[in-house]
């Protein structure tokens, strides 16, 4: 059966909404690209990924009136917000294996010299190196957004042996089995969703992480336990926030490494953590940054 497939881009505020009137509208699916192509392997479950552009593209069965179905599209739109929708790009697509060719799009990456992250459906290039198997959703993108990316990388470059982590806003988990996976000891993964936790939870099983290296908990539940390396993938404002509470859990001595961040941005995340921590200039990438820094003695 052929069906009709729409692509619509929208502004990351906009992009739930689309989503659910897509699926009001009859979609049988609905998924979410990045139009700049600058994808996140790690958006928060239940959340819209932070891109400047999205494609919201629906899904819908053919043997409908395509021209009908657009203009109900754009009334439904025009009523909800008053907005004028943007260009529908129509096209017609024969029926296929849907999972295996998106499957296809994914290939294992190499971050630094001895990370990988490796689709479950693929050999692991290096069967030596540290491969954490880890399947993207269908809102994911074609690769790994550069605040994930730049953590994975100094993850790699770093001698974590033997060492307690704490992942806050762990998200699917990625960053913390990464830390295990390279030798930490221990990690405690923090978020506030519950389904982050449940996903942190699945990957560690399929990586075969015993359960006494990972705790997960949310907020409220969290111990005080200090970290050697404290690691926080969230966004600039939070993390400005999260300052004195961080810095609490992390050990004199320890390590910090902070994204999510723009890069103009940098400097208000940095202010935030210099009473506790030894700051280290910026590293970007496109306009993200990674902030890493040593918690101080006192």
């Amino acid at each position: 059966m052929p069906w009709i497939q729409l692509k619509i881009p929208a502004g990351p505020e906009e992009a739930d909404q689309l989503e659910d009137l897509l699926m009001e509208m009859g979609a049988d699916a609905v998924s979410m690209e990045d139009a700049a192509d600058q994808p996140l392997y790690e958006p928060d479950p239940g959340t819209t990924p932070l891109w400047s552009q999205t494609v919201v593209t629906g899904l819908f069965q053919a043997g409908q009136d395509i021209d009908q179905l657009c203009a109900d599209i754009r009334d439904a739109w025009h009523q909800s917000t008053q907005q004028t929708l943007a260009d529908i790009e129509v096209s017609l697509v024969k029926d296929q294996d849907w999972e295996r060719a998106w499957m296809d799009d994914f290939h294992p990456l190499q971050f630094g010299q001895r990370l990988w992250i490796v689709p479950s459906w693929h050999q692991a290039p290096d069967p030596d190196a540290a491969n954490l198997m880890l399947d993207p959703g269908l809102a994911f993108g074609t690769g790994t957004h550069p605040t994930t990316a730049l953590c994975l990388e100094w993850l790699d470059g770093q001698d974590v042996t033997g060492k307690q982590v704490t992942d806050y806003g762990c998200g699917s988990g990625i960053l913390g089995l990464a830390a295990l996976l390279l030798g930490a000891e221990h990690v405690i993964g923090v978020d506030t969703d519950p389904q982050a936790l449940e996903a942190s939870r699945d990957n560690a099983r399929r990586n075969n992480v015993a359960d006494d290296r990972l705790d997960l908990y949310l907020p409220e539940n969290e111990p005080d336990t200090q970290a050697d390396l404290m690691l926080a993938n969230i966004l600039a404002q939070p993390l400005i926030g999260l300052a004195p509470h961080l810095a609490k859990l992390t050990k004199p001595g320890g390590q910090l490494v902070l994204s999510g961040i723009l890069s103009n941005q940098a400097r208000e995340v940095m202010a935030a953590y210099e009473p506790w921590f030894i700051m280290d200039e910026p590293e970007q990438r496109e306009e993200w940054i990674r902030l890493t820094g040593r918690r101080l003695d006192g």
